[in-house]
């Protein structure tokens, strides 16, 4: 049983929030270049103030090694935050200092405070209990609404849930991704396609196979494709190739087969001669690359009928590109397969886009508003759809 804002008494109350405020700056100005993060939080943070709370918001920045960090600092994200919000933030440049604890203790109701980076202690990603403890000292209710870190057992994440009882909530946004999966996972209106991408099998391994009993149709992208193509007994030329996985392929393509999944490899690539935008290009069959050439986009062929895989689906799952996107030269199969996504929807589709890759190529090619949902979270979507328990969530559920 994991309870929303809406169930918790708020009148009064002085919550710790927990975002997700990871997000990019610009390498000189610091300022914050993609507001995505932020603006997520804001259903869930103008709740809680309309209800009468006041709030700690607590986040992570970066990856900060050994301690505080300039560049790091949560007060690059302050005049941002200010004006999504309309109104006054204070900030603390600490989260368990004397005077970290006497700001929250000094705030009335409706006002906000945001604390310094929480990874700038070592003790947060090791889920000290002390350290959480003291985290706790800041609000007499706990709300998580920091998907992207879900799947981390962190202090701020996970242990301090155990100090607040059952004052406990799943944010809003925290909501809205777990339905949004389990719409996919557990209901799915059929035909059921999922798209998986990226570079390597190993990383998608345990997701292709928690998949495969669910899905009609799994479409394999990107350069794990490649890996897949050599299980079939192709010559991949220099494409990426995980040699230690290809028994690990044919076992998955065993297992589709078995389970009347149609397993789709692109047929045809465009390959390069070296791994680079301006490098010369041309199309091959992708069970014969030449020697020194490599795939680094799907080939028309392979666009062509993914795309129409793609418009027979009732329900779309994508995470992972189907090329080096970053390269314009490049670009074409990410480009069609997020398009095609696109169409699939305003058809009446139901598309969920995992985060990281994806998410950017849905905002690069402009049809972030013409899919059904856009992830915020990377790795914890992905554990998620493995079928793996998120430690952040877990801690919200009291009987």
């Amino acid at each position: 049983m994991i309870k929303t804002p809406d169930q918790l008494d708020l009148a009064g109350a002085r919550v710790l929030l927990r975002v997700d405020f990871n997000v990019p700056l610009d390498p000189n100005t610091l300022e914050p270049t993609d507001l995505t993060r932020m603006r997520a939080a804001l259903p869930t943070l103008e709740y809680l103030l309309n209800a009468g709370a006041s709030v700690v918001l607590c986040s992570h920045l970066g990856r900060p090694k050994g301690g505080p960090e300039d560049r790091y600092s949560l007060r690059h994200l302050l005049p941002s935050l200010q004006e999504l919000l309309s109104r006054k933030i204070r900030f603390v440049n600490d989260c368990i200092s004397d005077e970290a604890f006497d700001a929250s203790a000094d705030l009335h109701a409706g006002s906000v405070l945001l604390l310094e980076n929480v990874r700038f202690y070592p003790q947060e990603e090791a889920g000290d209990l002390e350290f959480a403890q003291k985290l706790a000292r800041h609000g007499n209710c706990y709300v998580n609404d920091a998907f992207g870190t879900a799947h981390r057992e962190h202090a701020s994440t996970a242990t301090v849930a155990r100090f607040f009882g059952d004052k406990v909530a799943s944010g809003y946004l925290m909501k809205s991704e777990l339905d949004q999966a389990s719409r996919v996972l557990e209901n799915p209106r059929r035909p059921f396609t999922a798209i998986m991408g990226g570079a390597k099998v190993s990383d998608k391994l345990l997701l292709i196979e928690n998949l495969l009993p669910k899905v009609d149709r799994l479409l394999v992208v990107g350069g794990m494709a490649y890996t897949f193509c050599k299980a079939m007994g192709g010559d991949v030329g220099a494409s990426l190739c995980e040699d230690d996985r290809v028994e690990t392929a044919k076992a998955l393509l065993i297992r589709a087969k078995d389970l009347g999944v149609e397993l789709v490899i692109p047929e045809d690539s465009l390959i390069a001669d070296a791994f680079q935008n301006n490098a010369q290009r041309r199309t091959a069959m992708n069970n014969a690359i030449p020697k020194g050439w490599m795939g680094l986009d799907l080939g028309p062929k392979a666009i062509e009928n993914m795309v129409a895989k793609i418009q027979e689906s009732a329900t779309l799952l994508w995470n992972g590109p189907a090329g080096v996107f970053e390269f314009s030269n490049f670009e074409a199969g990410t480009r069609s397969i997020a398009e095609a996504v696109a169409n699939a929807t305003d058809r009446g589709a139901f598309s969920l886009v995992g985060g990281g890759d994806s998410a950017a190529a849905v905002h690069r090619f402009g049809v972030q508003d013409r899919v059904s949902y856009v992830s915020t979270g990377g790795g914890a979507l992905l554990e998620l759809l493995e079928g793996q328990p998120l430690p952040g969530v877990q801690v919200l559920d009291r009987p």
